[in-house]
């Protein structure tokens, strides 16, 4: 029940965007607060 990423071998940049992307957002909103709650989680990431 395991399927294969559509990643090609020979391209490691093809997620490297995404990467930096939630990179970036750990960083900056998640890491460092104390959710006490998924709603307060949500709030401060999606405004």
């Amino acid at each position: 029940m395991v399927t294969q990423s559509t990643i090609r071998r020979t391209n490691c940049w093809d997620y490297a965007v995404a990467e930096s992307f939630f990179k970036t957002l750990k960083v900056e909103l998640i890491y460092g607060h104390d959710f006490k709650t998924i709603n307060q989680a949500k709030t401060c990431i999606f405004g």
